[in-house]
């Protein structure tokens, strides 16, 4: 216990964050603090049970003592009354030496409180510790994964790799558009031309016909008008 104790300012003043900053392997380093840590909680967990054994100890015979006092204050009071001065005077005694006592006593039980406070802190710090370093640690190698995973995207997406790949169906692409044209060019060649006066034939034909509808509308619409008085 007394070794766990003399680290406890060591414990407490470190600073998780400012130690993996200066790591030059931050993995790794977590890895090796999380190995101390865990030994120092589990050292700590063993020794806990001692601590607290003593603080209750010691606040058993704090009590015990008091109750002891207590008592000799008691029976000198019922010596007085019975008369019996020098039995009381030997209850008096007997308390003053109880209260000696009782300050040492009192002194233990305080020492013996701190010590198992020390060890709460230094087991809550240390699980504090611990879990941030754990989560540190995952965080680290999804970023050494991405990391990976960025690098071989990149690999692939490379002159050699994938852009590679990509120009040459641009080109296959390019020819194949190349040779469309020609074989559109080629049909568009042994088309038979057509014959441009019997185009002119069907405009004029097309007029007359319209013409045609019209008049018919026209003279509909005066038949519907007399017939109406308009």
């Amino acid at each position: 216990m007394a070794n766990i104790l003399t680290r406890f300012k060591d414990i407490m003043a470190a600073n998780i964050n400012s130690l993996l900053d200066k790591a030059e392997d931050p993995e790794k380093m977590i890895d090796q603090y999380l190995r101390n840590m865990e030994k120092d909680l589990a050292t700590i967990k063993s020794e806990a049970a001692a601590v607290i054994a003593v603080k209750n100890s010691a606040e058993r015979k704090v009590e015990e003592c008091k109750g002891e006092i207590s008592k000799m204050e008691s029976y000198a009071k019922k010596a007085l009354q019975a008369g019996n001065e020098s039995d009381a005077r030997m209850f008096l005694q007997k308390k003053e030496t109880l209260n000696s006592k009782l300050a040492d006593l009192e002194k233990e039980h305080e020492i013996a409180v701190v010590n198992a406070e020390k060890m709460k802190e230094m087991h809550d710090k240390l699980a504090s510790d611990i879990q941030k370093l754990s989560e540190k640690r995952s965080d680290i190698k999804a970023k050494l994964k991405m990391a990976q995973t960025t690098e071989k995207i990149n690999s692939m997406t490379s002159t050699s790799g994938l852009n590679g790949n990509i120009s040459a169906f641009e080109r296959m692409e390019e020819k194949a558009n190349r040779m469309l044209d020609e074989a559109n060019a080629r049909a568009e060649l042994s088309t038979p031309k057509k014959d441009e006066v019997e185009d002119l034939m069907k405009k004029y034909d097309e007029s007359s016909e319209e013409t045609k509808n019209s008049s018919a509308v026209d003279e509909e619409l005066e038949k519907m008008k007399k017939e109406l008085g308009l």
